[in-house]
């Protein structure tokens, strides 16, 4: 069995990777996409293949996937062409015979309420993959522990608390590293069930549990104010932060608050084969305290 791995130098495919090794699948059953060869010599000293290419370079993805029996499709950053560059990927996989695909989605409760456009892309992508007549397995991923204490706590949380547009919304936060570790163990194994998979964390948080919980692992009385999405937009703006980027990050916040990320499923516990880190102990990972 031969498996690719786009992304492969990323966080989330570095780790996929690592997983898949402990797991004994030989290295020179691992290819790893890539755009640059230089940034992977640590995976060519592993004995990992390169796979030259990126999701725009059709031809490239084609020559990338033979031999290949399960593709890892890790989601793309690039907004204006994200459905396209992942149908590229699909494209490539089925044309060079892949038996199944698999692929990094986002864990959220109702498509049909979204506030963040973006998100959309990610239905959109397991409708072609669903459609392709492909074997597939969908990651729905939670949003990543590692997001939001880097991102969304801002610099001065210390200082001045948390201030947010996220209402009492919660998430079942996940550390990026057990989310990756569970693909890597069912990618391990021999799945091709047309499945999707909830990759949650065990508990739902909301940004006063966080503030809490870094009360407790700070020593310092850290309060979550909820502020109104306005006052986010004219805070921001004001900062310097572009109002194309602000809006997109309100939607996010606003998508928080009325509970889409708020699914808990024992799916990544049980690939795992133990509870997933929790809030406490992924902060304190996280931003070593």
């Amino acid at each position: 069995m031969m498996i690719l791995i786009t992304g492969a130098t990323g966080k989330l495919g570095t780790k996929v990777i690592e997983t898949l090794l402990k797991n004994k699948i030989p290295a020179q059953q691992i290819a790893a996409l890539v755009r640059d060869r230089q940034k992977a010599e640590n995976l060519k000293e592993m004995g990992i293949q390169l796979r030259l290419g990126d999701y725009d370079d059709k031809s490239a993805l084609e020559a990338a996937m033979e031999g290949v029996d399960k593709v890892l499709l890790v989601s793309a950053l690039d907004h204006g062409k994200i459905v396209q560059q992942h149908q590229n990927v699909i494209d490539a996989a089925k044309k060079a015979g892949v038996r199944c695909i698999a692929y990094t989605s986002h864990c959220l409760k109702d498509r049909n309420t979204l506030a963040n456009p973006l998100m959309e892309t990610h239905f959109e992508t397991e409708d072609y993959l669903m459609a392709s007549g492909m074997k597939y397995l969908i990651f729905r991923n939670i949003l990543y522990m590692d997001s939001m204490a880097i991102f969304m706590l801002g610099k001065n949380y210390l200082e001045s608390g948390i201030q947010l547009p996220a209402g009492d919304g919660a998430v079942s936060y996940a550390l990026r590293s057990d989310e990756a570790e569970a693909i890597g163990n069912v990618l391990s194994g021999d799945a091709e069930d047309n499945r999707i998979y909830n990759f949650t964390g065990s508990k739902l948080y909301s940004f006063y549990d966080i503030a809490l919980a870094l009360t407790e692992l700070t020593g310092k009385k850290i309060e979550y104010s909820p502020i109104s999405i306005d006052h986010f937009k004219d805070t921001k703006i004001a900062e310097g932060i572009p109002e194309q980027q602000v809006e997109m990050i309100a939607s996010f916040m606003t998508d928080i608050k009325n509970g889409q990320g708020s699914t808990l499923s024992k799916d990544m516990e049980e690939a795992l084969g133990r509870t997933p880190i929790d809030l406490k102990s992924g902060l304190k990972l996280l931003l070593n305290l």
